[in-house]
């Protein structure tokens, strides 16, 4: 490419510049160009700036509308909150998607191809809580509000069926508990009714399921379902249920839609264990770069990576230990290059 992409990099924590450095190969053996601002955040951004989310971070995302990530680790006390959910309440990051796809045939779950858009800024996750004191207890009753809007059950519907069909979906499940919780997640499903009779019937297929069951049909015929939209606390849940189904978070990788801006981050933490040690598995970040690339319209770059993890993994049998192989994280990265390289 002539001209390169400004986007913002976040190495994070633990076995994030790990990851990271192992994603840049990647990104740099596809001759993808993009004009990198590395900034510091979470343990990482405190260290540098006394803060787990620097404001030259949220500059730099402001600047850029573009961001990949690594695993940012949240201090425990203190007072900090999460600086993920800060970073979706910054630049109003509304739509989670998780591509939940079978990279090694072979398991118990084969040809696994599932889509699963979370609402991402609503729902049990808004942190409305506190405690009510009683009989000398500070902390004798816990108490949380979820909050679910009709404008921001919307905005995921509408952008969830718009990709779905774009990308050739046949079903869109929408999972809800409007049974019990009738109000908040009942906005959700009486918006997703009205949308798809408005907009989209004819279109793709619509069906409605109850989060536990939908749960439970996950785990026995995963195969019955194509795409999922739900809201916040079900989509955080349901992501990684699926995620189990493909191998585990090592290969979950995420995107974080907004109106001005996009994250795209491995879905996995940043693994303090194994930090240091070289064999974390890069590919969850790599998939989630593969998502950036489609994102800024390269989608022939991005078709690449993935055949390319593909072919790595079963072509030329080379896999981290978690996924019962011996590489280590440049082991798989220079394989994973060559194959780049070789035009796979």
């Amino acid at each position: 490419m002539s001209t390169s992409i400004p986007a913002t990099l976040i190495p994070g924590d633990g076995i994030g510049p790990e990851i990271v450095d192992a994603t840049l190969a990647a990104l740099e053996a596809l001759k993808v160009s993009f004009d990198w601002d590395v900034q510091q955040a979470g343990l990482a951004g405190i260290k540098s700036a006394g803060d787990p989310l620097p404001s030259a971070a949220l500059d730099s995302i402001r600047r850029t509308h573009l961001a990949l990530k690594g695993p940012l680790e949240t201090p425990s006390g203190g007072g900090y909150r999460s600086s993920n959910v800060r970073l979706r309440e910054a630049f109003k990051l509304y739509a989670n998607v998780r591509p939940t796809r079978t990279l090694i045939p072979g398991g118990r779950y084969d040809n696994i191809d599932l889509l699963i858009f979370r609402e991402n800024l609503e729902g049990l996750y808004t942190g409305y809580e506190h405690y009510i004191p009683m009989d000398g207890d500070p902390e004798a009753i816990a108490i949380a509000t979820g909050v679910n809007t009709r404008q921001g059950s919307h905005r995921l519907l509408e952008y969830a069926f718009e990709h779905a069909i774009a990308l050739g979906r046949k079903k869109i499940a929408v999972v809800h508990k409007a049974n019990i919780m009738k109000a908040l997640t009942g906005i959700f499903l009486d918006e997703a009714r009205k949308l798809y009779k408005s907009k989209y019937a004819g279109k793709i297929e619509m069906q409605e399921v109850i989060v536990d069951a939908c749960a439970m049909k996950l785990v026995l015929n995963p195969w019955q379902f194509d795409t999922l939209v739900t809201t916040n606390l079900f989509g955080d849940i349901l992501s990684d249920l699926a995620a189990g189904l493909v191998g585990g978070l090592g290969m979950a990788p995420g995107a974080n839609i907004g109106t001005d801006a996009a994250i795209f981050e491995a879905v996995h933490g940043s693994a303090p264990d194994i930090a240091g040690k070289g064999i974390a598995n890069p590919v969850a970040l790599m998939l989630a770069a593969a998502m950036m690339l489609d994102h800024v319209k390269l989608h022939e770059q991005a078709t690449r990576l993935r055949k390319a993890i593909d072919d790595t993994f079963n072509v030329d049998q080379v896999r981290t230990g978690d996924l019962g192989g011996k590489a280590d994280t440049k082991a798989f990265t220079a394989a994973l290059v060559a194959r780049i390289k070789n035009g796979s």
